[in-house]
Parts: C-alpha cells; sequence; structure tokens
C-alpha cells in the first residue's frame, strides 16, 4: 500500500522572525521523523529557510519555493497559487499548516494550526495595514480547512466563538517540551531574572521592567534578562528602560541562537513570563523544565500550562507581580514542582497526535 504523503506549509518560516511558531514547527518535525516513519512527507519551504528544517530522514524530502518569506505579499500570493500547482505536482494526500494560513484552493484536504487568536481579541496590537489580511486569511484557512488543531483549549474556545464551526472540526493538540530543558538549572547560580519572550505589548514587559526597577532597589545586584526577537514594542520598551535608568542591569538581547538561549535557562535564578494573552505559553514549559522558579499571569491558558508549578500572579496589579517575583527569588518547593508538570508535555506525543490527525482526513 502507498504511504500517505505528507506535506508541510513551511512558507511562513523566516529564521530567527516569527517567534515561538518557528520553535514549534522544528521540534514538531524532529519528533514526526522519530514516530513517522510509515509517512513521506515533503516540505514547502521559502529561499531563507536553510536546510536545517527538514529532519535528516529518509522520507523526508524539501520542495523549495521560488519566494521570500520577508516579502509577506509574494509570500501569500505563491501559497494561495503556487503552492496548490506544487501539492498536486508531488502528490500530496493532505496539507499540514502549521502557520496560521493555507491555500484556500488545495487540490487535497488541509489541517491548519492556530496557535492563538489574537487578532480578534487583540486587535488593538496588529498594524491597520495588516489587520485586514489576518482576518481574511485565517477565517479563509478556518473554513476551508477539513481540521483546525489548536494548541490549547483557550485557543480551541476563542475559535469557536469567532467563527462558525462545529466543535468537532477542532483538535486540541498542546505544544511539547524539549528533552534538553530537563535538569539545565540545577545550580541557579545566575544573578538574574529571565524572561523570554518576543518584545510585542501584550506580553506585558513594561509591567515587568518597572517592578524590577523597584525589586532592584531591594538588591542592587540583581539583573533581568529579557532574551526574544524584537516586536512592535522593543523602541517603547527600550526607552522606559532607559527612563528608568535600568540600561546597565536590564539587557534586552533580541533573537540569540538556540545554544545561547539554553545557556540563559542554565544560568538564571529565576524566570518570569509576564503576557496577558497566549495562545499556549511555551516558555513557561521550558522553564519549569529547567526547574526555575516561575512566574506567570494568572490567565488562561498560562494557568492551566503551569498546573500549580508555577506561582501566578494578576497582571492588573503591580503589586501581585512584585510578591510573585519576591517569592520566586527565596522559594524553593516551586523548583521542585516544575519538572513532573513538564513532564507531561512532549513533543513526541504532539507529533503522534497531529499524524493521527492528518491521517484521518483521507480516510
Amino acid at each position: 500500500m502507498k504511504p500517505l504523503r505528507i506535506g508541510v506549509n513551511a512558507l511562513y518560516l523566516l529564521p530567527g522572525g516569527v517567534g515561538g511558531t518557528e520553535i514549534y514547527l522544528r521540534s514538531l518535525l524532529q519528533a514526526m521523523a522519530e514516530c513517522g516513519a510509515a509517512y513521506e512527507f515533503v516540505l514547502f519551504t521559502n529561499r531563507e529557510t536553510g536546510g536545517d528544517l527538514t529532519p535528516a530522514s529518509a522520507n523526508f524530502k524539501t520542495a523549495v519555493q521560488p519566494i521570500h518569506a520577508a516579502n509577506r505579499v509574494a509570500r501569500i500570493l505563491w501559497e494561495q497559487t503556487g503552492l496548490p500547482i506544487e501539492a498536486a505536482r508531488h502528490s500530496i494526500d493532505v496539507l499540514f499548516n502549521p502557520g496560521f494560513t493555507s491555500p484556500l484552493l488545495c487540490p487535497c484536504p488541509c489541517v491548519t494550526v492556530f496557535h492563538d487568536m489574537q487578532h480578534k481579541r487583540h486587535p488593538e496590537y496588529f498594524r491597520w495595514f495588516d489587520l485586514p489580511f489576518w482576518r481574511l486569511l485565517l477565517f479563509g484557512a478556518a473554513i476551508q480547512a477539513e481540521q483546525l488543531i489548536a494548541v490549547s483549549e483557550a485557543t480551541r474556545s476563542d475559535v469557536l466563538h469567532y467563527y462558525p464551526l462545529p466543535e468537532s472540526r477542532i483538535s486540541v493538540i498542546p505544544h511539547g517540551v524539549s528533552e534538553e530543558f530537563f535538569g539545565l538549572n540545577d545550580a541557579r547560580d545566575g544573578d538574574y531574572i529571565l524572561c523570554v519572550s518576543t518584545l510585542h505589548p501584550h506580553k506585558n514587559l513594561d509591567q515587568l521592567v518597572r517592578m524590577f526597577a523597584r525589586l532592584h532597589k531591594e538588591q542592587p545586584s540583581l539583573r533581568l534578562v529579557l532574551a526574544g526577537m524584537r516586536g512592535f514594542h522593543s523602541e517603547n520598551l527600550e526607552a522606559l528602560i532607559t527612563a528608568l535608568g535600568m540600561n546597565k542591569s536590564i539587557e534586552v538581547t533580541g533573537w540569540i541562537p538556540r545554544p545561547a538561549l539554553l545557556d540563559l535557562y542554565r544560568h538564571a535564578k529565576t524566570f518570569c513570563y509576564p503576557s496577558t494573552f497566549e495562545g499556549f505559553g511555551m516558555p513557561i514549559l521550558e522553564a519549569m523544565a529547567a526547574g526555575l522558579p516561575t512566574v506567570c499571569a494568572d490567565r488562561e491558558p498560562m494557568r492551566w500550562v503551569a498546573g500549580g508549578a508555577a506561582i501566578l500572579f494578576d497582571p492588573a496589579s503591580d503589586e501581585s507581580l512584585l510578591a510573585a517575583l519576591r517569592k520566586a527569588l527565596t522559594d524553593e518547593e516551586i523548583c521542585r514542582l516544575g519538572p513532573p508538570r513538564a513532564r507531561q508535555f512532549s513533543w513526541r506525543a504532539a507529533a503522534e497526535a497531529t499524524l493521527n490527525v492528518l491521517a484521518e482526513q483521507v480516510l
């Protein structure tokens, strides 16, 4: 019997430029390579992707497309016109779209991942010229797909709230956490609070910076490291850091390679993820796996991801965040709770569940 041929629409992937969805795709593909030997995979990539996205397995091949992801208009046009032709040419049985959008006219069934519904929940965080495209393309992808994958129950609830879809059309498949994070932080010998986050407004980094400035008066040797892709809020955030006189105590790294990120987790004293809106919240899992005392906002789905193994705070209250940071710097028990909770999530489980959904569309 001919093996199922799965197409992977990786046209959106701009290395170092799309945040957590890059980690999601890279981690998921590697796990698929481990448990998907019965399938054939064709990765449709752009000119910036690079060869390291495709797992080194005989059942994976790469089909580089003649577009640059940095040119968003060209990428979208090719996704809607060229990709369906390429899918037919490669005899794709089902197309997996891990980055929100998909071709609206496709010769095979589509399964599309929705990581969040921010464009509906918080349209104020989008540039005015981007928002119409988000609304049109995501609505089209949701209606067109045979099945959607939501990365949390909170995202699934949002999709059902905003789009006229039956509940059966949406599967919940959570993210995993890479094995390399476990056991990273036995000593916690660093002098800094770590936050891994894209610098976007909804990440609530202003509040973290302000509360760190107060905490720094109590502990002058303490530093804050903000690691992640520079986003729409970078200039405002850096201006706030300067205004508070915190340039020497707060480091903004921008996007950094994976080994450098792991090193930051390895030496951090504690971890804070103050975001007020997420589709999942992968850095929370990473920090808990690393054994770091972890602080996150008391909002779904972060509260569910934490599962009682992190210190929650009310993002509407500065004092709540400040108290949570103080507790994280002294609470030894919370460190022991993190790794067992993080063990409940794995990329292998995510890959197996995703492959099952893909296979079901062609039975």
